[in-house]
This record gives structure tokens, sequence and C-alpha cells, in this order.
């Protein structure tokens, strides 16, 4: 069980190279868009089309590539099978559900406590007790959770369910980053990701055919998913998992500091979208205490 739930420190412990910053810009740049690709998406489709949609067009993006076909060692297949339900199969699913009740820009301020999330878990994992500075982070974190929840408090209990949803999607993608990193070590990234979409396919697809005759067809829904499933179901889940085996879960999450950003900057600009005070602060909170508690694994 303690080698099933694992993760491992990055192959590099020095500071980010030019090539890690440019894994981290296209990791945020796509991820910090997919919220409102997810809210057109809606527009035509279910949560459970959306998700199967992005899985299925991701998934045929790296069949592409020989190496994704690469063999692993079938004693970690069930970990990758496990990958597969807590990075892709369940929070897919959560945050198009979430954004039924609740704004795309929301949807990216709270998932901004991801990397919170990821360094608790990295903690536990690796046997190693957080400092003091990364405990004054996670604290900060949390803080700013609250702040950017309080608004939701105000909107009725919808819009605190879809908050709830897109928590736990949080705390899942937390999980992941960290059981990739031995994997993505092991394998690399492509024949490790690819592997994983195929059994959130095999998870959300049958659902996702149940509900297709709620779908109605339309062309600009349809390339929000296709965008979604190519870029942030393809390349982005390839460009985390190099990045995590390279630098570690922790510091590879700093990528998750610059999504609620781009997020509320679309969502605002694209969807007009309304975004409250507090909940901006409480970005702001969680960006800084994200930052602390980063600095777990250097």
């Amino acid at each position: 069980m303690r080698r099933f739930l694992s993760t491992a420190p990055g192959t590099r412990l020095d500071a980010y190279s030019l090539a890690d910053w440019g894994l981290l810009a296209a990791i945020s740049l796509i991820w910090g868009s997919s919220f409102l690709l997810i809210a057109f998406g809606l527009d035509a489709f279910p949560p459970t089309v959306v998700t199967s949609l992005r899985l299925l067009f991701g998934a045929a993006t790296l069949s592409l590539v020989p190496a994704s076909r690469r063999r692993v060692d079938r004693s970690d297949l069930p970990r990758i099978v496990l990958l597969g339900v807590v990075w892709m199969a369940f929070p897919m699913l959560m945050f198009p559900i979430a954004e039924q009740w609740i704004a795309s820009s929301l949807a990216g301020m709270l998932n901004g406590s991801m990397p919170i999330f990821s360094a608790i878990i990295a903690s536990l994992l690796l046997w190693k007790a957080p400092r003091r500075f990364q405990i004054v982070g996670l604290i900060l974190g949390l803080i700013g959770i609250v702040a950017i929840s309080l608004p939701s408090l105000e909107g009725g209990s919808s819009i605190l369910h879809g908050s709830a949803l897109v928590l736990a999607a949080a705390v899942s993608y937390g999980i992941a980053v960290n059981l990739s990193v031995p994997l993505q070590q092991r394998y690399g990234a492509f024949p490790v990701v690819f592997r994983a979409q195929l059994t959130a396919i095999a998870i959300v697809v049958p659902i996702g055919l149940t509900q297709l005759h709620h779908a109605a067809f339309a062309w600009g829904p349809l390339l929000a998913v296709l965008t979604l499933g190519v870029f942030g179901t393809g390349v982005a889940q390839l460009a985390m998992s190099t990045l995590a085996g390279r630098v570690g879960a922790t510091r590879a999450s700093i990528a998750i500091y610059f999504l609620p950003v781009v997020a509320i900057v679309l969502g605002v600009l694209l969807h007009g979208e309304h975004v409250a005070p507090v909940s901006l602060l409480g970005t702001a909170l969680v960006l800084g205490g994200a930052f602390l508690a980063s600095r777990a694994e250097k």
C-alpha cells in the first residue's frame, strides 16, 4: 500500500531552467483558459458529454505519437489506473458539473488552491514535516480559499455546491500530481498520461452516452471542447507530468498559481462575468500561500 500511494522528489532541485519555465507557461495558459472553454461547451452539451469528448479528443491526440504506446511494467498498471481516476475522470467531471452553478472565473480562483493540497499530500507521502514558512503558507492559502468562497455563501446552496465540487477536484489534482512523479520518471509522460486517459474514458464515456440525447449540436461549443481536449487534456497533461517529474509535485504546482489570473481575465472579458472584490483578495492570499508552500521540496 505504501508503494501504491507514493511520490518522489524531482530530478532537478535547483532553480527553474528555461525549459521548466516554458512548460510552466504552457500549462498556465492552456489550463487557465480551460474553465472558459468548459463554459462554452456547456452551452450545447451536458457536463458528462463535455468530459467524454475532451477525453476522447485528448487520447486521440496522444495516440498519434508512438511514444504513447511504449510498454510499462504490469506492476505499475494499478497506479496508472488510480491516476486515471484522480487526475482525469473525477476532477474533469466535477468542473463542468460545478460550472452549471458557478462562473468559470470563480472555478479558476478556487482551483488556485491546488498547490496547497499538493504540498500537504507531498509532506504526508514523503514523511517530511513542513517547515515554519510552509505552515504559514498553508494557513494563508486556506484563509484565501475561505475568502474566495464567501460570495458563494451569499449566492445560495447551488453556488455553494458548485464551489465544493471544484475544491474536491483540486484535492484530487493534488493527489494525482504527487502520484505521477515516480511514474513519469520511470516511463516518461506519454505512456503514463495516455494510459491514464484510456482509464478515464472507460469510466466516463459510458456515463456520457446516457446523456447524449440532451446534447444540442452547435459548432462553437464543439470547437471549444475540441480545443479543450487537444490542448487541455492532451498537451497540458503531458507538460504537467513532465514538469512534475523534473522538479517534483509541489514545485510543479507553481503553474497553477497563474491559472486564476488567466481564468479571471478571460471570464470577465469574453463571458461577461462579475468577480467579487473579496474573491480577488482571496486569490491573492491563495497565490501567496501557495508560493510559500511550494518551497517544500527545494
